[in-house]
């Protein structure tokens, strides 16, 4: 009987090796997720709002801008959206910051359009001050995201004593994916009219909001898991995000409080997101803190970086040929998607392995 059921033993030792034996090992099953931002070119409703220079944005105004042109511009900007990240066919982004939108109706109609409507996004914005009445926000997924916090900082523009000027609010998103706290700052600066240098002042004023609120929350928690976005109106290079911001192209900086900026690179290739008299700029960034490239700190790390630029968003004929198929071409309907590309980030987390 005992060398029946020692037999018995082998067996099913060996039944049980061979099976684990067939069963090929796979490597841990990694999530993906892409968080991108697009400046939408002046997404305005039809209405005259009083208390802002909208008037051009309207059926009567110089550009004529009617129902119909505003669903048209909604619908391209949509298709862009619906395939925004590393590969045609990709789905939406699980968070898409915006800027140059009017306000929430605006966000309420894009995101029914039918190319992303399944997405689901729910919409973080704030009115801010700006004369043209254009703002940022945050769209998200709630599948991939859960707000838990979100206020506009005000953004004062240098002028002295007799004169306060504002520009577009930063808006600040705190929120959950999954079990990593992430911190949002979406962005507008202030454009470089009247030129890069006499601008530059604006800029930095913005930078150096940002930075006050980055640093406070460093100083409390020095792995927190920061991402600073938008059209920041200069180039990665510029003094405005190198200083005031702070930030660096270099990955090998373990323990600094810099922002980590992989569009350093990008730029030097001479590839853009926007073009202006022939000279392409990168304006349209994604900046992260450094413990978004520690392996060991949370569960979500920084995967890579690109620009989505399809053949159909690339204006084919007249003065601007080759840049961004834009909406205007001066006040005449294009019918393009933006004057900018949008920019995207994707982020991985290991999720356990099979077999």
């Amino acid at each position: 009987m005992k060398k029946i059921v020692f037999l018995l033993l082998l067996f099913l030792a060996g039944s049980i090796k061979n099976s684990f034996r067939s069963m090929p090992w796979q490597p841990p099953v990694t999530e993906r997720k892409v968080i991108a931002f697009y400046n939408l070119e002046n997404l305005y409703d039809t209405l005259d709002d009083p208390a802002t220079a909208d008037d051009e944005f309207t059926p009567r105004g110089i550009r004529r801008y009617t129902s119909a042109t505003q669903q048209h511009k909604l619908s391209n900007l949509s298709r862009v959206i619906s395939e925004l990240g590393p590969s045609a066919g990709y789905a939406p982004p699980d968070l898409l910051a915006v800027a140059e939108i009017e306000n929430s109706r605006v966000l309420q109609q894009l995101i029914r359009q039918p190319l992303i409507a399944a997405a689901r996004y729910q919409i973080v914005h704030y009115e801010s001050p700006d004369h043209r009445g254009i703002d940022v926000a945050l769209l998200y997924q709630l599948k991939s995201f859960r707000v838990l916090e979100s206020k506009p900082l005000p953004v004062t523009l240098p002028g002295g004593s007799k004169e306060v000027r504002f520009t577009r609010d930063i808006l600040y998103v705190k929120g959950v994916m999954n079990n990593d706290t992430l911190h949002i700052l979406v962005n507008h600066w202030p454009s470089r009219r009247g030129g890069e240098v006499r601008s530059a002042p604006g800029r930095a004023a913005a930078a150096k909001k940002a930075r006050h609120l980055i640093d406070s929350l460093q100083t409390r928690q020095p792995d927190v898991k920061v991402i600073v976005l938008g059209d920041l109106n200069d180039d990665p290079d510029s003094k405005s995000i190198t200083r005031w911001l702070g930030s660096s192209g270099k990955r090998q900086l373990p323990g600094s409080t810099l922002l980590f900026n992989p569009w350093v690179d990008w730029y030097r290739r001479g590839v853009g997101t926007l073009a202006n008299k022939d000279r392409w700029g990168l304006f349209d960034q994604i900046l992260l803190s450094r413990s978004w490239l520690d392996s060991n700190s949370g569960e979500w790390h920084w995967e890579g970086t690109g620009i989505y630029r399809k053949t159909y968003m690339i204006e084919n004929l007249g003065r601007y040929k080759g840049y961004p198929m834009r909406t205007w071409d001066g006040n005449r309907y294009r019918g393009g998607f933006s004057d900018h590309f949008p920019t995207f980030i994707t982020v991985v987390r290991k999720t356990g392995s099979i077999g």
